[in-house]
């Protein structure tokens, strides 16, 4: 009202322009008057003439004035709504509880059932529910699709006054509950289907470089007679030709067992649906060859430049070969994920390789002043006999070495105290993480075994406090992985890391002679990472354990040493009797060995004695130490238990592996590794 008061008397003082003048002209002809009469009263005739009509019209036009000005300004509001109502961009009003009160023609043409939306505007837009609304002065957008069309949509906001309130009261009838409110909230929606559709194109011809490897391709050939052999050659190069042709690739054959290739990303999630079939069709290839051909593919995915693409499939394919081959690996940036990989590694009958890493490996240890062997965390026997066989190899070439080991568990205990007051070996030969981290500067070569997750070593900065790291490991790799190691020998085919060591040792020099306590170490690691040679074994498997035989290891102390106490042999016996068996044949148990020296060792072997059960395809078992539940999966060749502790976070071999699991109570976790048996169930990958 106060505002209606302030216009009328504008108009009003608008209105009386013409009387207040008339003050001014009776001045005018005084002057006049005082100079000349006659002209004078001429003047003052005027004058009073203008002040009647200007008092006539006054009286007359203002009601006129007021009524024309009332009709514009309803016309104006009329107007107003009309153009909000047409306006291209659709434009919505709710309340805060998602009511819609008003919206323009476009909107409701958007939404369809304008009634719905009255309701809640969740009926019409389910994505837009009330954790979305706008709190603040800031505007919250939603992507959402309504029918065949993609918006964006803002939502903005508006806090109401005594004006906006008789503004929204002019909008018309829709709006008027709008002034019980406090506020209200804007919709705009934005049609962004075009848009993402070029986007989309744009993301589907990038282009994708990509890497493929025969895995054993002189093995195979040399399978079979050199008649046959170009035959397979010409096979498989016709299965990888066909298959690029479906994808619209190009395909160039670098050597005579790698290939490159680039395709349109468009094609990728086809090839990852399929889960890469060539790695089969390749594998399915029979012409009387005794061995499998095997493949392995690296991709490059959305790297800005085509270089970047390269090294990514350059770093894919390193990776797929350092999990034992035969499966695809597609990095995009940080992002890695794995496909295949079911069959058992293909044992290489060749030594280059371990003489050539024996040489680099001297070469470095020659090089520095100190020596330090770390293995994971919760050390088991093939890790302590990984880590003296490289202690042996830096006393052979006259250089201090350390082995790292924080908690000594019942596993290895029998192991190392045959290295404890031995005049043959220094008081401080076995340091822990704390020690070695004051040890360890630019002059120390750090060697990681049986290991390649930094996250599991003994001592994780002691990979950061030196520039010159060596990784010797039998495990697969992950996409977690040791970054400035400058010698990386892992090779998923071998037994243990123990075995990986033996053959090293063999190149190093020729006058290297291991101490009987070293031989038994490292005898044992096979053992038990082997199961008693009953998995994983191989020609160069018997090869390692002669050698050690030949340097004085011995079975029978070896086995004294490996045998268990009553108390833990009853633990692995109730572990079992309460083994759940899972989907008819996946075994699941819980092993109970709080208060022992190595419970995750009695998960392990409770994971072993299950396989004996007939009908059990693969174990798992469950153990909680530290905090975190340890996770023993094992399986014989029905099973890639690897795959399945990948998805939980760890890795392995096909037949071993295993995971950790934080933040979960044992029940969680059993639930945990059920439903990863019942997805992987689902997608076929058991």
């Amino acid at each position: 009202m106060k505002k209606k008061v302030r216009v009328n008397r504008a108009i009003k003082s608008y209105l009386r322009w013409p009387l207040l003048l008339t003050p001014l002209l009776i001045c005018m002809n005084i002057s006049i008057l005082v100079i000349d009469q006659k002209a004078g009263f001429i003047m003052g005739a005027y004058t009073l003439l203008y002040f009647l009509i200007a008092l006539v019209l006054f009286l007359t036009k203002r009601s006129t004035l007021l009524k024309d000005m009332v009709g514009y300004a309803a016309d104006y509001g009329k107007v107003q709504k009309q153009l909000l109502r047409e306006m291209e961009l659709p434009l919505g009003v709710m309340d805060t509880e998602g009511h819609l009160l008003w919206a323009n023609d476009e909107f409701l043409d958007i939404i369809k059932d304008e009634k719905a939306g009255r309701r809640n505007i969740a009926n019409v837009i389910p994505e837009l529910n009330p954790e979305l609304f706008p709190e603040g002065e800031l505007d919250e957008e939603a992507h959402v699709k309504i029918g065949e069309r993609n918006y964006r949509i803002v939502l903005r906001k508006i806090m109401l006054e005594e004006d906006a309130e008789e503004n929204a009261k002019g909008l018309g009838r829709d709006l008027e509950k709008l002034c019980d409110n406090s506020c209200l909230i804007n919709l705009y929606l934005h049609d962004e289907t075009e848009i993402l559709q070029y986007i989309q194109e744009n993301h589907d011809r990038k282009m994708v470089s990509g890497l493929i490897y025969i895995d054993n391709y002189e093995e195979a050939l040399d399978s079979m007679d050199e008649v046959k052999s170009s035959l397979l050659v010409a096979l498989v190069d016709r299965k990888i030709s066909k298959y690029m042709q479906n994808i619209d690739a190009i395909l160039r054959k670098m050597e005579k067992d790698k290939y490159f290739f680039v395709f349109q990303q468009k094609y990728l999630p086809q090839l990852q649906n399929e889960k890469f079939s060539i790695l089969e069709e390749v594998r399915t290839v029979n012409i009387g060859n005794e061995m499998a051909v095997t493949v392995s593919i690296g991709l490059g995915v959305n790297e800005d430049s085509y270089l970047g693409s390269y090294e990514y499939a350059r770093a894919a394919i390193d990776l797929a070969l350092g999990r034992g081959g035969d499966q695809a690996v597609v990095k995009e940036k940080e992002k890695i994920s794995y496909y295949g990989g079911k069959s058992v590694q293909v044992e290489k009958n060749t030594r280059v390789k371990a003489r050539v890493k024996a040489h680099a490996l001297k070469e470095l240890v020659q090089a520095k002043d100190e020596v330090v062997i770390m293995g994971h965390s919760v050390g088991d026997v093939d890790c302590f006999g990984a880590a003296v066989g490289v202690y042996r190899i830096a006393k052979t070439l006259g250089k201090r070495a350390y082995i790292v080991i924080n908690e000594i568990t019942a596993s290895v205990r029998p192991n190392i105290e045959r290295f404890r007051n031995n005049p043959d070996y220094e008081e401080d030969m076995i340091i822990t993480g704390g020690r070695a981290k004051e040890i360890v500067d630019n002059d120390t070569l750090l060697v990681v075994v049986d290991v390649n997750r930094p996250g599991y070593t003994e001592c994780e900065e002691l990979t950061h406090q030196t520039q010159t790291v060596v990784i010797l490991d039998h495990h697969r790799r992950t996409g977690e992985v040791i970054e400035n190691a400058v010698l990386s020998y892992i090779e998923p085919y071998a037994s243990s890391s123990c075995e990986m060591v033996a053959e090293i040792l063999q190149y190093i020099d020729d006058g290297i002679k291991l101490k009987q306590p070293e031989a038994d170490a490292m005898y044992a690691g096979i053992m038990i990472d082997t199961n008693n040679f009953l998995t994983k074994t191989g020609v160069r498997t018997f090869e390692a354990a002669a050698y050690l035989k030949r340097h004085g290891a011995d079975v029978t102390r070896i086995r004294k040493g490996l045998r268990s106490d009553m108390e833990e042999y009853k633990i692995r016996a109730e572990a079992i009797k309460h083994t759940e068996v899972y989907l008819g044949c996946y075994a699941i148990t819980v092993c109970a060995a709080e208060g022992m020296d190595s419970p995750t060792v009695l998960g392990a072997q409770v994971a072993n004695e299950l396989l004996d059960i007939s009908g059990v395809k693969a174990s798992f078992v469950l153990t909680e130490f530290n905090d975190k539940i340890y996770i023993s999966a094992r399986s014989i060749d029905e099973l890639n238990v690897q795959l399945v502790m990948e998805r939980l976070g760890g890795g392995g071999h096909m037949s071993v592996a295993g995971a950790q699991l934080k933040d979960c109570t044992i029940e969680e976790a059993k639930d945990i590794v059920r439903k990863t048996l019942d997805d992987m169930n689902e997608e076929g990958e058991l």
